[in-house]
C-alpha cells in the first residue's frame, strides 16, 4: 500500500458516487472492475459496488485520475 509503485486508492462516498455518474451519464456497470480482495484495496474495506478512485502520478499529466467498480469475483 505505501510502496513506491502503488498508485493511491480511495473509495468515494455515496454522494460522489452520484456526482460521478451524474457529470460522465454513466453507470456503475461501465467502469471497468476491481475485485474486492484486491491487495491494494483491502484496507479499504470496500463492498461490491462501491467505486474505486485512482491516483497515478504521470510524468506528461502530472497526475491521472481512474475510476474501478468492486465487485466479489
Amino acid at each position: 500500500i505505501e510502496h513506491d509503485l502503488v498508485p493511491l486508492h480511495e473509495k468515494l462516498t455515496t454522494k460522489e458516487i452520484d456526482e460521478l455518474f451524474n457529470y460522465h451519464n454513466i453507470t456503475i456497470k461501465e467502469l471497468p472492475k476491481i475485485l474486492k480482495n484486491d491487495p491494494a484495496i483491502r484496507h479499504l474495506d470496500a463492498k461490491e459496488n462501491d467505486v474505486i478512485k485512482i491516483t497515478r502520478q504521470s510524468d506528461t499529466a502530472g497526475k491521472a485520475i481512474f475510476y474501478r467498480g468492486v465487485i466479489n469475483e
